[in-house]
């Protein structure tokens, strides 16, 4: 069998693209997953166990990069800057999105310009603790005791200008009440104080309050949140008690450089909605009394916008400010 010239060159051409066609398969390298907080955090447990699933799915394996600092400022800047190809993804909540604007005069990056939304992953519910041995056995008690002495109670947050800290300022806002704020790095080092009667209360997210709740150590008195949750269902919301309106939560998206392409964008959020419909993800987030919250890009879009307006003049009336 002879070959022509011209089969010879469309040989020759198929061959040549060959490898460039396979290269511009999405995924076609691991990725990298940045997480803007510490390594065994809340955050930095659901990423790491949706990234597990999503591995098959992208048949890739996704490697968590923890990129603590700055109220996700040094994170989310990671993720801003890096290649738009596809390959580096993250973590970015209320703080990066939302709070940041508010808090800070300056950022590195753009929250509205500079990440395109691959999706919703969850949302951490709010719970007010104390400790079991505290004098104060119920929300009314507290509210009480705050309002007989201004300033005096002191509440602990996992950070200055976080989303626990922010949240705190809107229902001191909402009831008149004033307590002590007790910033620590992190939310763990903050129920290590109030466990140990350092401070009074915290108003923290369930992934890092369950364990210690269900063992008999912290005390649920109230969940900022619109229902009770299925993990506490003998908990009150904030609502039942008496104080209306007021929910609080940290929610989490899955975000990427801005100009990331749309394949990969497709790629990226058909197996993030994958894995978050995994049993295996749903009882893991269950477990740690977090909800799996899928959100389309552009649903999630226009929810951040509504929540930086919220915290935004929550913010302005309690007049905090920080620097970069």
């Amino acid at each position: 069998m002879t070959i022509s010239r011209r089969q010879m060159g469309v040989l020759g051409a198929s061959v040549f693209l060959a490898p460039l066609s396979h290269a511009q398969t999405f995924p076609a390298q691991p990725l990298r997953w940045i997480v803007p907080y510490p390594a065994g955090g809340g955050t930095d447990v659901v990423a790491r166990s949706i990234a597990v699933e999503m591995q098959p799915l992208l048949g890739q394996s996704v490697v968590v990069d923890n990129r603590p600092g700055a109220n996700t400022i040094v994170g989310g800047d990671a993720i801003a800057k890096s290649k738009p190809d596809g390959y580096t993804i993250g973590s970015a909540d209320n703080a990066t999105l939302a709070l940041n604007p508010g808090l800070y005069a300056k950022l590195p990056y753009d929250p509205f310009k500079d990440f395109f939304i691959v999706g919703g992953i969850a949302r951490f519910p709010y719970v007010l603790v104390v400790r079991e041995a505290a004098a104060y056995r119920t929300l009314n008690e507290v509210m009480e005791a705050a309002r007989k002495s201004p300033g005096t109670l002191s509440y602990g947050s996992p950070g200055l200008g976080g989303p626990n800290h922010v949240a705190m300022e809107l229902l001191q806002q909402r009831t008149g009440v004033r307590l002590n704020h007790a910033p620590y790095r992190g939310a763990a080092p903050g129920i290590q104080d109030l466990l140990a009667g350092q401070i009074e209360c915290m108003l923290v997210d369930t992934g890092s309050s369950m364990q210690h709740i269900k063992a008999g150590k912290l005390r649920a008195l109230a969940v900022a949140h619109e229902r009770r949750l299925d993990t506490l269902p003998d908990v009150p919301t904030f609502t039942e008690l008496g104080i209306a309106d007021f929910k609080a939560f940290s929610w989490q998206f899955l975000v990427a450089p801005a100009s990331t392409p749309a394949p990969a964008r497709a790629v990226l959020e058909s197996a993030l909605n994958k894995a978050l419909d995994q049993a295996v993800v749903k009882k893991r987030l269950s477990d740690l009394g977090i909800e799996p919250a899928p959100m389309s890009s552009e649903d999630a879009r226009r929810f951040v916008a509504s929540e930086a307006a919220l915290w935004g003049d929550v913010i302005r009336k309690a007049g905090i400010k920080l620097e970069s």
